[in-house]
């Protein structure tokens, strides 16, 4: 009789700790990786403080760290820098409403291995997570588009590596740059960068939806933008917003 090959067990689910102070986004993010039978819910966190708390327990190991930049006490850059250097083996992927380039290359800096925009999120992220690792660096086009510019500058200005640019601090809103928006178009374009709907904006300024998206049409129009990716990176631009990373 010929010999019988034992059977291998499958492999361990990779475990995925997630980082997002959004309640429906973190649920979604649940959802998804509960479904596949090859990932971990390890669980997830709403700031960076509760992040680095969970990273100094003595919890499973992540193997996947899925991080947004916007929280509310601070940047998600310095949960990718304290997952990596406790867990080496642990691979972040960023998706974050910020899609600067800068906001990028900070996060690769930190040690994070794929950018996904907001705007662009998949249906199922659970499939992102698994062609990650397996080897591959998930990235929006949008994105990959601005990295891939701000590479071109820099080998047009003589510079082959991105961190040879010089560190240039944001920029400051000045008197005319201030005057652009009215207070409520502020309010709204703060929490269209934290990644609310128009239905959390309404609930939180007291508004109808309706109104929001009125407010919505008038920032896109003195910006001079069609979306609200392109919202949040000219309000950067200008010095309208803080940068995620900044202090």
């Amino acid at each position: 009789m010929p010999a019988v090959e034992p059977t291998l067990p499958p492999p361990p689910p990779w475990g995925v700790l997630v980082v997002e102070d959004d309640d429906h986004a973190r649920a979604f993010f649940e959802a998804s990786v509960r479904r596949s039978p090859r990932l971990q819910w390890l669980g997830g966190a709403a700031s960076v403080r509760e992040a680095l708390d969970w990273l100094d327990g003595d919890a499973v190991i992540p193997d996947v760290l899925l991080v947004d930049l916007g929280l509310p006490d601070g940047s998600g850059l310095d949960v990718i820098s304290a997952a990596v250097a406790r867990y080496p083996q642990c691979e972040p992927l960023v998706i974050s409403v910020f899609g600067d380039e800068d906001s990028v290359l900070a996060s690769i800096e930190a040690g994070a291995l794929g950018y996904i925009h907001k705007d662009a999120a998949p249906e199922d992220i659970a499939l992102t997570i698994l062609e990650m690792k397996a080897g591959a660096s998930p990235i929006s086009p949008m994105i990959a588009r601005r990295v891939l510019a701000r590479y071109r500058l820099l080998q047009a200005s003589g510079r082959s590596e991105p961190d040879a640019a010089p560190a240039t601090p944001p920029q400051r809103p000045d008197a005319t740059a201030r005057a652009l928006l009215s207070p409520r178009e502020q309010e709204v374009l703060t929490l269209i960068a934290r990644g609310f709907s128009y239905a959390e904006i309404a609930r939180l300024q007291g508004l109808s939806v309706h109104t929001v998206q009125t407010h919505i049409k008038h920032l896109y129009g003195k910006l001079a933008v069609h979306s609200k990716n392109e919202a949040v990176f000219e309000a950067m631009r200008l010095g309208l917003l803080q940068h995620p990373g900044a202090a």
